[in-house]
């Protein structure tokens, strides 16, 4: 039995005539038929993100016949979006994303109703933005959103259709505590915070999330329809570069916290405490008051002749987009090896793209006893905004 079909009787859904000629490829399908394609339009399905996940997803979806489409994010388009967030485009930069993709997917389907939540998705709120919707889908990149939108669903009785994304990889899987594992299941703890980068950080192949999302929202509409097998109790893994697909075996975790027989967890938590990083899907540009300095502050002190040695500590191919002249490079990922290359005695400023990679930098340092440290706040992006706009921004 579908989703759909134990919330209400689709068969009391009708199809206009334009509809009926709009989906024709799908009600020549005994697989769908006008039985499925009303399924779908009786449906309601939230995604939570319009970014790179969210942008297959939302056109795809809209273009199959979902009747109703929730789209959860609270920021605004940016060029460095568009490589890869294909729902939006370059008149759409500077505005909320929400309103971007609603316009997108109603200039696809106009008989599609679109409801938006220019807000984050949080403890807050999270459990009645997602009551009404049949299905979540998570096209979220950080891990509070991420445990947050699990719980949801557990909580409600919902599917979480699952996506994520970084560099050339990229894992999708239905997690649905009816009928098999939930994300708790197969992470019961989060990673340390900083030990996985963000998209922003490492950066993501811009054709990976259409793969990635396609196969989200594949998922999506089976479940909807009631047909095939579904990615329950399996997480599929796509290696880009390899061109291959693996599949692993899920199982229910019989002590998990919240899925579990006797579970431990009846409410939503604190993710950001329980994560120990921010929910949202941007790079922290700050290593902490008293840690920073602008690049306001960097240039005039330079310019006085203070003595000040910059550290970058990106990756070596960073330099061929930007570089600060006499900065010496230490990537982060060699940092803790190259820290005996340091004099605590001198005055160091440590940089990356915008402030991220070098506050954490910066975080070793302090502990092994360094105290002549500033963190350029916004990096080396910031530097080329406020200082030197020679520079290009990335």
């Amino acid at each position: 039995m579908s989703l759909v079909m134990e919330r209400m009787d689709p068969q009391a859904i009708e199809l206009t005539h334009d509809e009926i000629k709009r989906y024709s490829r799908h009600l020549i399908m005994p697989e769908v038929g006008l039985a499925g394609q009303k399924k779908l339009k009786a449906a309601s399905v939230l995604l939570i993100g319009t970014g790179g996940l969210g942008s297959p997803l939302g056109m795809y979806l809209a273009a199959a016949g979902i009747g109703k489409i929730g789209l959860v994010d609270y920021d605004v388009v940016d060029y460095t979006n568009l490589q890869r967030q294909i729902v939006h485009g370059t008149g759409n930069v500077g505005q909320l994303k929400v309103e971007s993709a609603k316009a997108r997917l109603l200039d696809i389907n106009p008989d599609v109703e679109v409801v938006t939540y220019n807000e984050p998705f949080t403890s807050e709120n999270a459990l009645d933005i997602a009551r009404p919707y049949d299905v979540i889908v998570d096209g979220t990149d950080n891990f509070p959103t991420r445990y947050l939108t699990n719980d949801v669903c557990v909580l409600l009785g919902k599917p979480n259709v699952y996506g994520s994304i970084f560099r050339f990889e990229g894992q999708a899987s239905v997690f649905y505590a009816k009928e098999g594992p939930c994300y708790r299941c197969l992470f019961p703890e989060p990673p340390p915070p900083g030990l996985v980068p963000s998209c922003a950080e490492g950066g993501v192949l811009g054709i990976l999330p259409g793969t990635v999302g396609t196969i989200q929202a594949t998922e999506t509409i089976k479940l909807i329809l009631g047909i095939g097998d579904t990615l329950v109790g399996r997480l599929l893994l796509y290696d880009a570069l390899g061109m291959r697909f693996e599949e692993v075996k899920l199982r229910k975790n019989p002590n998990c916290l919240i899925c579990s027989e006797h579970p431990q967890l009846d409410h939503l938590i604190d993710y950001e405490e329980f994560c120990g990083v921010p929910s949202h899907d941007h790079e922290l540009e700050s290593a902490g008051e008293g840690w920073d300095i602008t690049p306001k502050e960097l240039q005039g002190r330079l310019a006085q002749g203070n003595h000040i040695r910059l550290i970058d500590v990106r990756e070596p191919h960073e330099l061929e987009i930007s570089q600060l002249e006499d900065a010496t490079l230490i990537p982060l990922g060699a940092f803790a090896a190259r820290m005996n290359e340091l004099d605590s005695a001198e005055e160091l400023v440590l940089f990356c793209r915008t402030g991220a990679r070098s506050a954490r930098a910066l975080d070793l340092l302090r502990t092994a006893g360094f105290r002549k440290l500033k963190n350029l706040k916004g990096g080396i992006n910031a530097w080329a905004r406020e200082v030197d706009p020679s520079l290009p921004t990335y």
